[in-house]
Formats: structure tokens, C-alpha cells, sequence
């Protein structure tokens, strides 16, 4: 996985221009056909750390449209180790759809569990359990919500040259945009777009890098500069609209640039009605692509809309 290729491009929005905004995508959507955008980035140390214990694989966890499971399946597949995916659903089977049977093809054993026992992948006496069936494997957390899927997701900006005011991005289970919070000046400030109905951005935000042992004092300090957008989650987790699908194919229309249902669509769209409030006039704006376009052909089958044509 190649993180140069993640260039910063310029979008020319003539009615943003008109008012002195400048628009930045970063293309993270570049780093990697499968494990693209913020998906790397929170694998990057945890397979590092994997190769360094010299552990068998990575286990970890999603649901049945995970882009966060393909990616793992992919890198450890490029990787030479194995891989252990605990789906959500024991009604599924690696043939149930696209993203399971990617996972299965790219070598991932899947292990189909209850919603009810899903429920406990957070818990300490489960992960036990699981090293006892499954030893030698490295847990990584749902979506790589982890140290060091944080510290990985810190890079991005890094690589920003351009000076940047407003940065938007999507919020699923908070890593990246800790990350990308604790690695911004105090000049900037961060816009998260929760992927799903009633996330509790700040608490979940402010959980996750105490958890990682980051100074609580420092935490709510960093937590001032960050702006949450909930409204723009259209039904929910992997919900959308017609008029969500058609915004994101008028965008790949005019841009030539690919955005998925789930997450990146939705932050564009509240990116795009946000700026619309007068504050923003003359200032520079980056929105951070995460990936995941492999999750919108599902979506394109079940809905039988074509994105990008």
C-alpha cells in the first residue's frame, strides 16, 4: 500500500469560488484498490505489530457490508498472514454477498456469530475467549478503533501541505477522526458526519482517545475544535436516498471523482450544504476521502442505481 499516491486535489466549485472558498479532497480513496483511504491507515501499525510479535494473523470484526473486514482480509492476504473476520449475523454465509465473498476469496475465515454475542466484542472475558479458539492471532477492535489504528490515522494531515482551515470528514467508529484531531493546529477545525443515527460523536470521540492514553484534560481541549454534523445521516447506518444517490452521481459527473452511500457521500453532502452559511466565505477547506468505494456495489445491486455511469 502506497500512501504517495494519496494526493490533495483542488475542486473548482464555481459558486464556493465566487465567495473566496477553496475546495481540497484528499485522496486517500487512492492508496489501494481494496484497502483504500482510512482503512490502511488503521491497519498500517497493527500489522506491524503483528509481524513484530510474530503472530499467525489479524482477528477483528464488522458486519455484513464491511469495507473494514475487506481491508483486513486484503492486506493480510498481501501480507502472507492470516486472517479471522467475526461477522454480525449468524444467518449469513461467505456467499450472502459481494464484500463476504471478497473476504472469503482473499483467504479470511469467517465466523458468523448471533447479533446477541456480537454485542460483546468490546468486552475483555470475550477477546479471552477468543485468543483460546483462535491463538496467536492480533485483535483489532471494530474498524480498526484502536491505539494504533489512531497513531496511523495522525499521517494524514501530515501530508498536507496546503494551508487548511476546515477540515470534513466521515465518523463511523471515531479512530480516524481522532486521529486526524489530535495531529491539527489550533487554527483548524474538524468536521465529523456521523454514518450513524444518534452517534454521540464528542463522547464517542472523547472515549476512545482516553481509552488510548491520551490525557483526559488534553482530550477535552482538542474535543472544542470539533464540530459534529448528525442530521446528514439519511436513515441511518449503510440508509440512503434517492436524492443522496443522485447527489453523488451528479458529483462523479462533474468531478470524476467516486463517493460511496455510507460514508464519503454523505459527508460531501453536508460539506456542500454547510458552506453554504456565509462564516465560511474566504477560507480553505479539505475534505478527507476515506475510501470504501467497494461497499457502493452492493448498494448499486440492491438498489439497482448506477453511480458512476
Amino acid at each position: 500500500m502506497n500512501t504517495d499516491k494519496s494526493i490533495v486535489e483542488y475542486i473548482a466549485v464555481p459558486e464556493f469560488e465566487a465567495r473566496g472558498i477553496k475546495l481540497f479532497i484528499k485522496r486517500d480513496d487512492l492508496i489501494d484498490e481494496v484497502v483504500s483511504g482510512n482503512k490502511w491507515r488503521k491497519l498500517k501499525y497493527n500489522v506491524e505489530l503483528c509481524q513484530s510479535r510474530k503472530n499467525e494473523g489479524i482477528l477483528t470484526f464488522g458486519g455484513a457490508y464491511s469495507n473494514h473486514l475487506v481491508a483486513t482480509a486484503s492486506a493480510c492476504h498481501k501480507m502472507g498472514m492470516k486472517s479471522i473476520g467475526i461477522v454480525r449475523g449468524d444467518e449469513l454465509s461467505p456467499n450472502s454477498n459481494k464484500t463476504l465473498q471478497q473476504c472469503s476469496e482473499l483467504g479470511m475465515k469467517l465466523v458468523f456469530v448471533t447479533r446477541e454475542e456480537y454485542l460483546a466484542r468490546h468486552e475483555k472475558a470475550y477477546h479471552e475467549d477468543l485468543s483460546y479458539t483462535y491463538p496467536n492471532h492480533h485483535i483489532v477492535p471494530e474498524g480498526g478503533a484502536n491505539y494504533y489504528g489512531i497513531i496511523g490515522c495522525q499521517e494524514i494531515m501530515s501530508e498536507v501541505r496546503e494551508k487548511i482551515d476546515h477540515v470534513f470528514i466521515a465518523q463511523g467508529t471515531s479512530a480516524t477522526s481522532c486521529g486526524v484531531l489530535s495531529s491539527l493546529n489550533e487554527n483548524q477545525t474538524l468536521h465529523v458526519v456521523p454514518a450513524l443515527k444518534g452517534y454521540r460523536s464528542l463522547e464517542e470521540m472523547r472515549n476512545l482517545m482516553v481509552s488510548s492514553g491520551m490525557e483526559a484534560e488534553w482530550v477535552e481541549a482538542q474535543l472544542k475544535r470539533v464540530e459534529a454534523h448528525p442530521e446528514f445521516h439519511f436513515g441511518g447506518y449503510g440508509r440512503y436516498t434517492e436524492g443522496l444517490l443522485k447527489y453523488i452521481q451528479d458529483f462523479y459527473r462533474k468531478h470524476g471523482i467516486k463517493l460511496d452511500p455510507v460514508y464519503t457521500g454523505k459527508v460531501m453532502f453536508a460539506l456542500t450544504h454547510e458552506l453554504q452559511n456565509t462564516r465560511y466565505s474566504n477560507t480553505n477547506v479539505l475534505f478527507i476521502h476515506t475510501g470504501g468505494i467497494q461497499g457502493a456495489a452492493a448498494i448499486e445491486q440492491k438498489s439497482g442505481f448506477k453511480l458512476y455511469d
